[in-house]
């Protein structure tokens, strides 16, 4: 149950929050010591950080893991880990210039967008710093951030650690596509401060119609709400590539656009990526870099400049066999009754569970205590995601096949015993 910060603090204070369940957990073992914790710390709590933090600890256990997989192919020829002396210094807060200009040169050649490396490209802790850097230096206490749901589990941390206020618009897919209602749109943008794009969507795989695209950019612009544009798996997508809302004339100066090599080029542990935008956008966002000292580590960048260079000739196999595994796994999942729909990128599906008598959260718990399979519980993707899981298909091959086949076990069991339990509740 979530209280307001001032409310926690009393509880902690009355020596109350550590019989609590949830702040047991997530103080595991320290309670006396939640007094210590910054009411910043205290916002984000409240969502099911404990659960996750669980989740990414079991994923290096014995299990297999489809919960979290990302995409681990090695193909970069390898970097050397000696520095040059111009570089042993303290990193520019703005990144490597080369760095700077590759990606302006990514962006140009993608979306035809005439960026300039310097004043409007920043380089990042992966998208995940760029989400924090804009929110820091752009939303107060209270601003309001529009999210489509499901959305990925980093935002809405994020937005709540912030004490902004999430303004969720639902949404659903149809033959790869995003679709939501226009009006909860109009609604949820007024008087919201930013919007959170991102496409292929994380976790439904789903994309934005260009038509789409420019009622977001107009109705943006209407009510002067910031954009912030989540590229990372742009080009984790079978066939189409997805627009970019960036290069619509009515969002061109409202966007913040991040990227990452992360899943174009297996750089995950890299912790590298960008943020693009107006000079007079980007510029508070240094200001917040600088003053946090969270310039990135010049090995980071150095790996992401290879994989820039390199282009995405270089990815093309490990692309082409996640396009594999995405139908394989699609067609074997829907084979035993599951039924996710189509993804259009990414290397996720998201599954509904509720036909099995179990949400999301019941039906991953049972999963990995009975057949040792890690899923990722719906519920911590926003409203309307309890009943359904997030499968991933960007791990060991092997692995895959053998989690794919011990989840229709599972299901193959769970739909054998449904007749007794009906006849059981009937009676």
């Amino acid at each position: 149950m979530a209280f307001p910060v001032c409310l926690t603090r009393l509880l902690i204070q009355a020596g109350l929050a550590r019989y609590l369940p949830h702040w047991q957990r997530l103080a595991d073992g320290g309670s006396a010591f939640l007094e210590c914790y910054s009411d910043r710390l205290l916002s984000g709590l409240h969502t099911p950080v404990a659960d996750l933090l669980s989740l990414q600890q079991c994923a290096a256990s014995d299990l297999i893991d489809l919960a979290t997989p990302v995409p681990a192919w090695d193909f970069l020829p390898s970097c050397s880990t000696k520095l040059p002396a111009d570089r042993r210094g303290m990193p520019s807060p703005a990144g490597l210039p080369e760095l700077q200009q590759a990606v302006a040169d990514k962006l140009s050649a993608d979306h035809e967008l005439a960026w300039q490396p310097t004043g409007e490209v920043l380089i990042t802790a992966g998208v995940s710093g760029a989400f924090n850097l804009v929110l820091d230096a752009l939303l107060n206490p209270g601003g309001r951030v529009v999210l489509f749901a499901p959305a990925a589990p980093l935002y809405q941390f994020a937005v709540a650690q912030r004490r902004g206020r999430i303004r969720w618009v639902p949404t659903w897919i149809e033959d790869g596509f995003i679709r939501y209602d226009p009006r909860r749109l109009i609604d949820r943008l007024r008087h919201s401060r930013l919007i959170v794009l991102n496409a292929p969507a994380n976790p439904t795989g789903g994309l934005f119609r260009p038509e789409d695209l420019e009622q977001i950019a107009w109705w943006a612009h209407r009510f002067d709400t910031l954009i912030f544009s989540d590229d990372v798996a742009h080009d984790c997508c079978d066939e189409l590539r997805p627009a970019s809302i960036a290069a619509l004339p009515r969002a061109r100066e409202r966007t913040l656009l991040a990227g990452s090599p992360s899943k174009s080029h297996a750089l995950t542990a890299a912790r590298v990526g960008w943020l693009a935008g107006h000079r007079c956008l980007l510029r508070p966002c240094l200001l917040s870099t600088v003053l946090q000292s969270q310039a990135v580590p010049v090995l980071s960048q150095q790996l992401a400049l290879t994989a820039l260079r390199l282009g995405a000739e270089v990815s093309r196999p490990m692309h082409a066999e996640l396009a594999s595994r995405r139908r394989y796994s699609f067609e074997r999942l829907h084979g035993m009754g599951l039924r996710p729909e189509w993804p259009a990128g990414g290397h996720w599906h998201w599954v509904p569970v509720s036909g099995f008598g179990l949400d999301g959260q019941q039906f991953a718990d049972q999963l990995a205590a009975d057949r040792k399979v890690l899923v990722w519980p719906g519920r911590h993707f926003g409203p309307g995601g309890e009943d359904h899981i997030r499968i991933s298909f960007a791990g060991d091959e092997g692995r895959l096949r053998l989690g794919l086949q011990r989840l229709a076990d599972f299901v193959g069991r769970r739909q054998a015993a449904e007749p007794t339990e009906v006849r059981k509740r009937a009676a």
